[in-house]
Formats: structure tokens, C-alpha cells, sequence
């Protein structure tokens, strides 16, 4: 944990509004500002720059997804231009791939819930890639009218090599349920920054699942627009062979008596496998009341794998009413396993009970039934891969 003094430069980085966490660089449109990474920098170091096969590069492109959508009753999705976009109060880009994705992303697509509207089915953008050829660059405000009532579902599949930047805002007194979906081909490259500015005494539960990709980047940056405002930040994700999966969490705490809820789970199988979750909270000097806590927990199924994990917490006042964080990577418990066997379960029956009951408690959670049921189906058979084809043939 990471306590910040007092200063004056602290001080005046929270009257102007600026960010004054070393994990979390002072978002810019400039792209001069951000410069490209050489892998040293501490919010790249983790990132094998490689791979992220033209994402950092200034090239626009004219390339987009397949864009599916279900919009009920009153709610529009309509291209709106990027001055449009910055009056509205979109978050600027916080890296290099969040300010190239506005800079190229053309017109903005604006998905608008109104006021007072209570939907009774999701909003759905099915966002497919058609191909590796040409990156595709994306950018995206959801606005949620003041206390509405909304479930939006964002799902990527398809073969791609996608950069965005999305904007959430959620009106004073709204609720959103907000679930995306990274369930990408094998060679893909997926690159994401969404920001969620959460109203006064407005919730928001953001469920983040990455189960596809060679490549998956993405940060979520949350902050408040007046007291009592409540986040809550759920992810899974499972990596194979080979793959990089990367969760960045940053919850800035901008107005006093607000909340933040982090809780990512992953599990990782496979020679190469490798995941990233970095999670910052900043609370600052005017955050007083505030209620924080973040958690991390990876399960390592086989050899080879890694999995780093860096939670942080920086604090600018003592009036708090409670801030705090847990990361822990292993493998098995073997009690459990113990417990299992001892009833006479067979160990790949044991170790498919155990996985699925290190995730199932994030995938209830989910407020659409049909999704549940599908990640449930992926977690088995990403087991039948390996752990239990291992098991199979011992």
C-alpha cells in the first residue's frame, strides 16, 4: 500500500481535478503526451509491446467491426462527432491506445438510455472482427439518463486487431448493469480503455469476462460525480497457451460517502500462459466516508503459467470509513480436493467441482440468464483442454 503524503502539489492536483497516481498518467488527447512505450514504463511493463501488432502505431484506418444490435423501446444508438463527444464530458484517453483510438475512431457512436426509463430487457451491441488485415479503431459514449434503470450487454467475437475508447456516463440516481464479453479468435489483438463516471447516488455493476484472444488489454477507470455513488468492478478470465490476458482497474474517488467493490478472479492453463490484473484505487483529499476494497485471485491449473497481480491503494485523507485489498495466486487447495475424494468423487470430477466453484459466485451475479449459462459451458470445456485431458490420460 501506498500512502501519499500531504502536499502542496497534491493539493493542487485535486482542487484542478488532475490525477495524482504514479500508476495512472494524466489523461490527454495530445498524442504527443503519449508517447510510444518502450516497455519500461510502469504502466507497460507487463505488456509484450509486440504483440500488440500495429495498435500503437498513428495509422488511421478505415476498418470497422460488424455491429449487431437490440435496442428496446426508447433507446438510440446514433454517430454524434467527437467535439459532440467532449461536450457531453467524455473521459480523455488515459495511454497511448485510448488516444489513438479517438484520434482515428471517425464519428462516435452514442448509445442513449433516457431519464426515468426502466428497461425490461438488455441493450445489446454484438461488435464482430472480419479479419487481422487492418486495425480497427473504435470509439463509443453510453449515456444513462438519470434514474434509468439498464442492463447493457457489449460483446466482441470474431478475428480482429481492435483498439476503443468507451465513455459511460450514468446520470445522478441510475442503475446500470453494464456486461462485456471478450470472447475472441486465437489470433486476435484487443485493446480497450473504458472510463465510468458514476452519478450522484447512482450504482453501477461492470462485468468484464475475457475468455478469447492471443492479446487482451483493457482498462477501466471509474470515478464520481457527487456523493454516494456506488461501483462495483466484477471480472473472470482464462487464459490458455500462450496467451496475455491484462485487466487495469483504477477507481478515483472524487466526491466523499462513495463506494468501490473490485473482485477479479482468473484461472490460467497451458505453457505461456499469462495474466496481468493491476488494481489502483486513489482516494482523495475531498473523498471523505468513502468505503473501497479490492481483491484479486488466480488459479493456476498447470505448469508454465504466470500470473501477476498488483493491487494498490493511495491515500490522500484518514477520514475513511474503510479501504483495503487481497491478491493471492495458487494452485488446488488440496483440502478441498481431500474433502472431495474422501466422498468418493473421482479427482478430474473433484478439480471441475473446485474451478467451477471458484467462478460460480461471479457468474450468478450476471443479470442475463442466457450469458450465465454460456460462460458456464466455457469454463467446462476450457477444463476438458486440459486439466481434465491430463487427468484423463494418467
Amino acid at each position: 500500500m501506498t500512502v501519499i503524503d500531504e502536499t502542496p502539489a497534491a493539493a493542487r492536483a485535486v482542487e484542478t481535478g488532475k490525477v495524482s497516481s504514479h500508476l495512472h498518467p494524466e489523461p490527454s488527447y495530445d498524442l504527443a503526451l503519449h508517447p510510444v512505450p518502450t516497455g519500461r514504463e510502469e504502466i507497460w511493463r507487463f505488456t509484450p509491446l509486440k504483440r500488440l501488432q500495429g495498435l500503437l502505431d498513428d495509422a488511421p484506418s478505415d476498418a470497422h467491426l460488424e455491429w449487431t444490435t437490440q435496442l428496446p423501446a426508447g433507446v438510440t444508438l446514433t454517430p454524434i462527432g467527437a467535439d459532440e463527444a467532449r461536450e457531453l464530458g467524455e473521459f480523455l484517453p488515459s495511454d497511448r491506445l485510448a488516444a489513438l483510438a479517438v484520434a482515428h475512431g471517425g464519428d462516435v457512436m452514442l448509445l442513449d438510455v433516457p431519464a426515468d426509463a426502466e428497461l425490461d430487457e438488455p441493450v445489446r451491441l454484438d461488435l464482430r472482427g472480419t479479419g487481422l488485415d487492418a486495425v480497427v479503431w473504435g470509439h463509443l459514449v453510453v449515456r444513462i439518463g438519470r434514474h434509468a434503470k439498464a442492463t447493457v450487454l457489449i460483446e466482441h467475437a470474431g478475428a480482429a486487431r481492435y483498439s476503443h475508447a468507451t465513455s459511460v456516463l450514468v446520470g445522478d440516481g441510475a442503475q446500470l448493469d453494464l456486461v462485456t464479453v471478450n470472447d475472441w479468435d486465437d489470433e486476435s489483438v484487443h485493446a480497450g480503455q473504458v472510463g465510468i463516471r458514476v452519478g450522484r447516488d447512482a450504482h453501477v455493476r461492470a462485468s468484464e469476462f475475457t475468455i478469447g484472444g492471443d492479446l487482451v488489454r483493457t482498462t477501466t477507470n471509474v470515478e464520481y460525480a457527487g456523493p454516494g455513488g456506488e461501483a462495483e468492478l466484477l471480472g473472470l478470465y482464462f487464459a490458455d497457451a500462450g496467451q496475455h490476458i491484462e485487466h487495469r482497474l483504477f477507481a478515483d474517488h472524487t466526491a466523499p460517502r462513495t463506494k468501490s467493490n473490485v473482485v477479479y478472479k482468473g484461472a490460467l492453463q497451458g505453457q505461456g500462459a499469462h495474466t496481468v490484473w493491476i488494481g489502483n484505487v486513489l482516494i482523495r483529499k475531498v473523498a471523505e466516508g468513502i468505503e473501497t476494497y479490492e481483491e484479486n485471485r488466480n488459479l493456476v491449473l498447470t505448469d508454465g503459467c504466470q500470473a501477476d497481480s498488483v493491487p494498490n491503494l493511495e491515500i490522500e485523507t484518514g477520514e475513511i470509513e474503510g479501504a483495503g485489498h487481497a491478491s493471492a495466486t495458487g494452485r488446488f487447495d488440496d483440502e478441498q480436493l481431500f474433502y472431495l475424494r474422501s466422498r468418493g468423487i473421482s479427482e478430474p470430477e473433484a478439480r471441475r467441482l473446485v474451478v467451477h466453484g471458484f467462478f460460480n459466485d461471479l457468474i450468478r451475479r450476471i443479470g442475463v440468464p442466457e450469458l450465465q449459462e454460456r460462460l458456464l459451458a466455457v469454463v467446462e470445456s476450457e477444463l476438458e483442454r486440459h486439466v481434465l485431458a491430463e487427468q484423463a490420460t494418467d
